[in-house]
């Protein structure tokens, strides 16, 4: 009896003690273990919290004045070209020019054998004296058969002849006047001057060859450089809006390397086409520009911008947040919370950085620029804020380098459009 008793007190107690170690091992948990677990999964929701922002580049929308311009294809032309012929027959004893020389009004170019044209205008001259001075002997004549007439010494007959005599000489002395002259104007034909300041091209003929006045071929062709015309087209839609432009005022036009990358040159529309080529649809045009540096060319292609409009106060951002959707063109705006949502907008005109949102937007929207590729409606983003897109008053006066700023730049800014917001 005494042992059953003690085995039972044994049992007893270890039944307590593990009670109380289980109980211990409760408390524990809730107050260490338990606490650490609550801790990992805040911070995995916290951590899931974060990576659902993401990171975009916004602006507000802002109105400004937006330029309209029409881009062309362009051919430079000289704003004059003179081809140099000789207008007497005879052989070419000097070339007083170099190819390729800019040469100003007036320069020698060529001096062709003189001495035929001297020759024949002093005998022209020579002619002139004989006659000279037939004529003064028969005007004595005359004066004396007017004496003997007034006297009745003589008949009055005589008198009428003589006055013929003298009438006929003094043509007569004209007339060699007229063959002097002309006699002059050839003997001058013999030094060839340049008519127009400019740049000589090719020489056809060298020293010691025979010209005459009927050749074609010329001896050398001078083309004018500063000023210097640009010709290129417009469709012919835009006839009307260009004409419109034109009685406005000056038309700044400016030309572009054939690339589109680099300005060449500011002018302004000098002349618009009488007429539309039916057979391509467009209008041409002619541009004249100062050319100070010669950057322009004849024969040399180029791209044009022809500056057309300005629209007054109307809302303009970023190409890039422009985006093609299944339903046409839209944009991420940013309400309040820092969430998007997609929004319909119809677009006006464009130029190379900014677009004119004809409607759509208003003045004061947040809008995503950068980061689009990531973002669904209703995703929460943080914004960098960015300074509002403003359009240029007036186009780029010099390009910048390695950066597309003339016409070409519209494809290189669509395919900018599909990279993502890291690469922008």
């Amino acid at each position: 009896m005494g042992r059953e008793r003690r085995k039972r007190s044994k049992l007893f107690i270890g039944a307590i003690l593990l009670v109380l170690a289980a109980v211990g091992v409760g408390i524990g948990y809730e107050r260490g273990w338990g606490a650490r677990g609550g801790e990992a999964n805040t911070a995995a929701n916290h951590q899931n919290k974060t990576q659902a922002t993401v990171p975009v580049t916004a602006e507000t929308v802002a109105t400004s004045d937006f330029p309209v311009y029409l881009d062309g294809l362009g051919t430079v032309q000289p704003y004059d070209t003179v081809t140099v012929r000789s207008r007497v027959d005879g052989q070419v004893t000097k070339v007083a020019f170099h190819q390729g020389q800019m040469v100003k009004q007036g320069d020698l170019l060529v001096q062709i054998d003189p001495r035929p044209y001297q020759a024949a205008l002093e005998q022209a001259q020579a002619k002139k004296a004989q006659d000279q001075a037939t004529l003064r002997n028969a005007q004595l004549d005359l004066q004396r058969a007017v004496v003997l007439a007034k006297q009745q010494a003589g008949p009055t007959q005589q008198v009428d002849t003589q006055k013929a005599l003298v009438d006929q000489l003094t043509a007569q002395v004209q007339g060699d006047q007229a063959t002097i002259d002309n006699a002059q104007t050839q003997l001058s034909y013999t030094t060839i001057r340049s008519p127009l300041t400019g740049n000589v091209g090719f020489r056809q003929v060298d020293p010691g060859n025979i010209v005459h006045a009927a050749d074609t071929a010329g001896i050398v062709t001078i083309v004018k450089l500063q000023p210097i015309s640009v010709v290129f087209t417009a469709p012919e839609e835009e006839v009307q809006r260009i004409n419109k432009a034109l009685a406005a005022g000056p038309v700044g036009v400016t030309a572009y390397s054939s690339d589109g990358t680099r300005v060449l040159a500011q002018g302004h529309l000098a002349i618009v086409n009488n007429q539309v080529d039916q057979a391509t649809g467009t209008i041409q045009m002619k541009a004249t520009f100062a050319n100070k540096e010669n950057a322009l060319w004849p024969g040399l292609s180029v791209l044009t911008r022809l500056h057309v409009d300005t629209l007054k106060d109307v809302v303009v951002v970023s190409n890039q947040a422009i985006q093609h959707g299944p339903n046409g063109l839209f944009v991420f705006t940013i309400d309040n919370q820092n969430k998007v949502s997609m929004r319909q907008v119809k677009t006006g005109e464009e130029g190379d950085k900014s677009t004119q949102v004809a409607s759509g937007l208003n003045a004061g929207d947040r809008i995503v620029v950068a980061g689009q590729y990531r973002l669904t409606p209703g995703t929460l983003v943080a914004a960098k804020e960015q300074a509002p897109t403003q359009a240029p008053i007036s186009p780029p006066s010099t390009a910048q380098s390695g950066a597309a700023t003339g016409p070409t730049a519209s494809a290189e800014r669509q395919a900018s459009d599909a990279k993502p917001a890291q690469e922008q």
